[in-house]
């Protein structure tokens, strides 16, 4: 059935766009007259073509609605769905545009005969290369409804993981960036109004006076010049940890610090162990599920001890055993990793190792952030404090010699 771009107005005269199916753009039209749109064009597209015409960021799909998407394919799947009937569900329900171009593609590449794997290896800024080769693995064991379950639990613990992070780490944030501009406030605007009093006395002021004139006199001056070069750096920081032997200078030097480097490594052992899980238990061979699971680590170092370990778990050793020698794998997770290969229950291992690394570093993050707050909160009190003691300090002085 082909597809068709069209573009429509809804009640509140607002232009919606998207992908609908239809035999013919009367049918279109008629469909969305039903959904309460009034059709401005439709016009037959090429879905392929209509997706790869959108700019790469466009393309992509956000995790959450990956995950939904996903979900709601491993349900009709299990239901005994044709493959290209759950595609073409799951696009019509869809409220993403992204969503229902790529799986209307998606599907019209299946219709045509391809593997579901390889429809979605066309699209590879939408899909990853572990979502596709685990359905590539789904496939050809026959447990596609299983594998795209697996697929959806996964993405789903990443988007939580990732919004627990972000959750824990927004009030921090909007707290930091209160107390930087009401510093920068009373630097630059109220401490030079205040110190005008100073101007007409013929003493020396205190040396705290004399600091915090100074202060304010520079952020008034070169603020905005300092700023500039502030960015400049940020710029050229990042610039610079985009090659290769900077950045894993960087990331070795991450992992060293005291807190941030166990964080780094409880986060990226956590998504390690969950990948290589979902990887491992579709049917993906062992050693091809280590090196794509590496692929999921940001850190550099950590990603080149798992490529490592591959290659020794091709010599003949163990998984847990040849992580082990690069020493930035939490002992907990080899204790469960070595459990579950000599049990032959690593599948579950792996999970159970995923999970308690993941809530060992919410309870780290929560902890960081209970001591950061009233840290913070002290910091601006001080930063108060000495502001109201350098305008105080010439003032008890001038009284003492009235006195």
């Amino acid at each position: 059935m082909p597809a068709f771009e069209y573009t429509a107005l809804d009640g509140t005269g607002r232009t919606r766009k998207g992908v609908e199916e239809g035999d013919s753009p009367r049918q279109v039209r008629s469909r969305l007259r039903e959904q309460g749109l009034t059709p401005m064009s439709v016009s037959q597209v090429a879905e392929r073509q209509a997706l790869l015409r959108m700019p790469v960021f466009q393309q992509r799909i956000k995790p959450l609605e990956l995950a939904l998407a996903t979900r709601q394919m491993a349900t009709l799947a299990r239901a005994g769905l044709p493959i290209e009937e759950v595609l073409a569900t799951v696009a019509r329900q869809s409220e993403s545009p992204r969503v229902r171009s790529a799986l209307t593609a998606v599907r019209t590449r299946v219709m045509e005969g391809l593997p579901l794997a390889h429809a979605l290896g066309e699209f590879p800024s939408v899909f990853p290369v572990i979502y596709r080769t685990t359905i590539a693995a789904g496939e050809q064991a026959g447990r596609l409804d299983l594998v795209l379950e697996r697929l959806a639990d996964n993405v789903e613990a990443q988007n939580a993981m990732r919004q627990k992070i972000q959750l824990a780490m927004f009030y921090p944030a909007i707290l930091t960036c209160v107390a930087l501009l009401v510093t920068v406030a009373l630097l630059t605007y109220v401490v030079p109004e205040v110190v005008k009093v100073f101007d007409g006395m013929n003493q020396e002021l205190p040396l705290l006076t004399r600091s915090l004139i100074a202060v304010s006199d520079t952020l008034r001056d070169w603020g905005i010049l300092m700023l500039l070069v502030l960015a400049g750096l940020i710029y050229g920081a990042r610039t610079l940890l985009k090659k290769p032997a900077y950045q894993r200078r960087w990331h070795d030097f991450l992992l060293r610090l005291p807190l941030i480097g166990r964080l780094t490594r409880g986060l990226n052992t956590a998504r390690f162990a969950r990948t290589l899980n979902i990887l491992a238990g579709s049917g993906v061979p062992l050693l091809d599920a280590l090196n794509m699971s590496a692929s999921v680590i940001s850190n550099l170092p950590m990603r080149e001890a798992v490529s490592a370990a591959a290659q020794r778990v091709r010599e003949g050793a163990g998984v847990g055993l040849a992580l082990e020698r690069s020493g930035y794998f939490p002992a907990m997770t080899l204790s469960l990793i070595k459990s579950g290969e000599s049990s032959g229950t690593l599948d579950s291992m792996l999970e159970r190792a995923a999970e308690t690394q993941e809530r060992e570093l919410e309870a780290r993050i929560a902890m960081v952030m209970g001591v950061f707050e009233p840290l913070l909160i002290l910091t601006m009190g001080a930063v108060v404090l000495v502001i109201v003691l350098a305008i105080l300090l010439p003032i008890f002085e001038l009284n003492q010699l009235v006195n």
